[in-house]
């Protein structure tokens, strides 16, 4: 155990040096490469400990701006891997989700009443008999908002523009679907997934 520990390190280790050297961004903190470490002997939807190393740590960069504490961050990107690959979507397209939804305020609230990181509604509570469940829960939130994208996804065979535009509740005007694509182009999109 000793060994893979120390192996898993080196790798992590190895992985900041390269990605912060080639994006010009800071190493991870000793902290975080802990973190990091323990996040992935704790995976539950990585194929292998190598890719949830080289996600993890990729996207933990790339999120550090909305999420500054190292714990928050990790749990939050476990759990977006988690429910993203459960409902069969991209982890990326549900950071970009998220990004434009409420820019991972886990307590917004939208104008409309959406509540949460992926601004789900909260007549969907009432509606599948959970009126008690709370949005503000990452778990909660996530696993609702990624399900629902699914949904519209599958009811719209695929085309990822109208099962956005559906999630947004602005079917036919695409505002707020390019805001997404934006996002995932300009921060997310991942070049080895």
């Amino acid at each position: 155990m000793k060994v893979l520990t120390t192996f898993i390190s080196t790798i992590v280790l190895f992985l900041t040096i390269s990605t912060a050297s080639a994006s010009q961004r800071q190493a991870p903190s000793v902290e975080l490469r802990e973190l990091l470490t323990h996040a992935i002997a704790d995976n539950k939807s990585f194929a292998d400990r190598f890719e949830a190393e080289v996600w993890l740590l990729d996207m933990s960069n790339r999120l550090k701006p909305f999420v500054k504490n190292d714990n928050k961050r990790l749990d939050l990107l476990k759990q977006i891997h988690y429910e993203s690959t459960r409902a069969k979507l991209r982890p990326e397209l549900v950071l970009a989700v998220i990004e434009v939804e409420s820019r991972f305020d886990k307590f917004a609230i939208s104008s409309a009443g959406a509540r949460g990181l992926m601004q789900v509604m909260p007549f969907w509570l009432k509606e599948i008999g959970r009126p008690e469940d709370n949005l503000f829960d990452m778990k909660t939130n996530l696993r609702m908002g990624c399900t629902i994208l699914r949904h519209y996804l599958d009811k719209e065979k695929g085309d990822l523009t109208h099962a956005l535009a559906r999630y947004n509740g602005s079917l036919y005007s695409y505002r707020y679907t390019n805001k997404v694509f934006k996002a995932l182009d300009r921060r997310w999109r991942c070049v080895n997934c």
